[in-house]
């Protein structure tokens, strides 16, 4: 072949598995292998208040190699590449390389634990074999969904789209000073091997719309940034989606509502801070950033066990292997929260990067904690079955437990139901900017507007505001959950070192709890 495409998984799959067999059977004390590829073929283009920013056409071609192995002790090694269409007579060494330089690092590390663990005492025994928890071994292919292939795109039209979504927005209201439209559209194709057997193709089409606009009145502007996004073809952007789970307007309907508000929020006045807890009843979108950072990113165990924690600290989940928060109240009977990669859009897959079939897992069982997000490795660690969470941005980096779509449960009340039983408090809609503790046991998250709530009506929008709370007590304060439940799209969930940007959906129903409401 003269160009990378998706179509070099066919031509690859079954090198790919003789090297992996070859592997297992040919290398003193390698327990286990598995070999990642993955080619994504995308085009994008954007526009700078109604002029071309920019248009590219690109490909993504990685390769990542995981070997168990150790005489002594059993640790893992790794190797990542970045290909390109140099390598592509090549391919063959590549990966044998790479599963051999694999295992020599594995080697070493066992050897090196091995080491530490008989030299430090009872430090020591802290390190153990590195296991990977049992699991169905599947041989699967997984199409992508689209009505319209990103492939065949063509740049010039997406500028163009781009460029008129950008003039549209420039012209809604003078107080509109800056916009920037991005689009984007692509395919990509993943293929997993181990030495177990497993051989999973797996397919994802994605386009993705995003919009960022900064608005003035006097002396006050306003920047509101937020996208939306399916796995599906250019499609989405023209008709929007209506399923029972993800909802969301044509593209340019939705940048020409951003503006608009962000217009309203210039004119709006600062959201004063209270100076103790009030009513506050919070929207989806709002509970959206909620649900990802207060029980998404606790619920990873990786950082759970402290094996993850460069980025964004701990979790108030678990403090150890014996203090945690497993079966114990953490929030409101009314609170369930839970995990599903079958749920549609971005967080949406068959089969993580371990192989493992994807299932939905409950972290917030009625109020009750009843588990994490996991991976094989922690699934050992800690118990409980694999749940499919383990997830890489490309085939070059080492996988981190990910979120797939991390959501509160729907409810039983109408949200207007909720609002006209508050006869004072505040109604906070949108998400914009998280400051989250440590081991997120406590939050302040900024609000796109807030609307203070009189006699179960909602009187005037502030701008500038947010809710301010401790973790438990906020779930533990949830007294009404709402039945509109929405799922939106996240596409830069960033975590680890190096920092590995995700795209995945997160979301909830309307929710009626106590907070503090902070301003300015």
């Amino acid at each position: 072949m003269t160009r990378v495409s998706v179509d070099l998984i066919d031509t690859l799959a079954p090198m790919v598995e003789t090297r992996v067999r070859e592997a297992a059977r040919r290398l003193p004390h390698l327990r286990y292998a598995d070999v990642r590829l993955e080619v994504t073929e995308g085009k994008g283009a954007g526009a700078e208040n109604g002029t071309p920013k920019y248009s590219g056409d690109d490909y993504g071609f990685a390769l990542g190699a995981r070997v168990l192995a150790g005489d002594r002790m059993i640790a893992p090694g790794y190797v990542g590449q970045t290909l390109g269409t140099a390598d592509l007579d090549d391919l063959d060494r590549i990966v044998r390389e790479a599963l051999e330089r694999a295992y020599r690092r594995a080697m070493v590390n066992g050897e090196m634990k091995a080491d530490a663990r008989e030299k430090f005492g009872p430090l020591g025994e802290s390190l153990a074999d590195t296991r990977l928890h049992p699991i169905e071994v599947r041989q699967d292919t997984v199409g992508a969904l689209y009505r319209v292939d990103p492939r065949t795109m063509v740049l010039a039209d997406m500028v163009r789209y781009a460029t008129d979504v950008s003039r549209q927005i420039a012209a809604v209201d003078a107080g509109v000073k800056y916009n920037y439209v991005g689009t984007m559209t692509e395919l990509a194709r993943e293929l997993f091997v181990s030495s177990e057997g497993a051989r999973i193709d797996q397919s994802f089409a994605l386009t993705l719309g995003s919009c960022t606009v900064v608005t003035v009145d006097g002396e006050v502007s306003q920047d509101l940034y937020d996208a939306l996004g399916h796995q599906r073809g250019w499609e989405i952007l023209l008709d929007g989606v209506d399923e029972p789970a993800l909802r969301f307007p044509t593209f340019v309907d939705f940048a020409l509502a951003l503006a608009r508000e962000g217009v309203a929020l210039a004119a709006a006045p600062v959201l004063p801070t209270s100076d103790r807890e009030v009513v506050v009843v919070t929207d989806p979108h709002y509970n959206t950033l909620v649900s990802h950072e207060i029980i998404g990113h606790p619920v990873e165990l990786d950082r759970a066990l402290k094996m993850e924690t460069a980025y964004a600290g701990r979790s108030w989940l678990l403090g150890g292997l014996t203090e945690h928060q497993v079966g114990r109240r953490v929030a409101s009977p009314l609170v369930t929260a839970y995990s599903d990669p079958a749920l549609p859009g971005f967080g949406h897959y068959k089969y993580d990067h371990e192989g493992t079939p994807a299932r939905r897992v409950v972290h917030i069982d009625r109020g009750i904690f009843r588990g994490f997000m996991n991976s094989r490795q922690t699934a050992a660690i800690f118990g409980g079955e694999p749940n499919g969470h383990w997830k890489a941005t490309d085939a070059s980096l080492v996988p981190l437990i990910r979120m797939s779509n991390t959501v509160f449960d729907v409810g039983t009340r109408s949200a207007e139901d909720i609002v006209k039983e508050v006869d004072h408090g505040y109604y906070v809609a949108g998400h914009r900017t998280p400051s989250i503790a440590e081991s997120r046991e406590n939050f302040r998250i900024s609000a796109r507007g807030v609307y203070e709530i009189k006699n179960g009506e909602l009187g005037g929008l502030y701008r500038d505001g947010g809710i301010a709370a401790d973790s438990r007590d906020y779930l533990m304060n949830v007294d009404a959950v709402g039945t509109d439940f929405r799922l939106y799209p996240i596409p830069n969930c960033g975590k680890g070192q190096p920092m590995q940007t995700k795209r995945l959906g997160n979301g909830g129903p309307t929710m009626r709890t106590r907070a503090r409401v902070l301003g300015g």
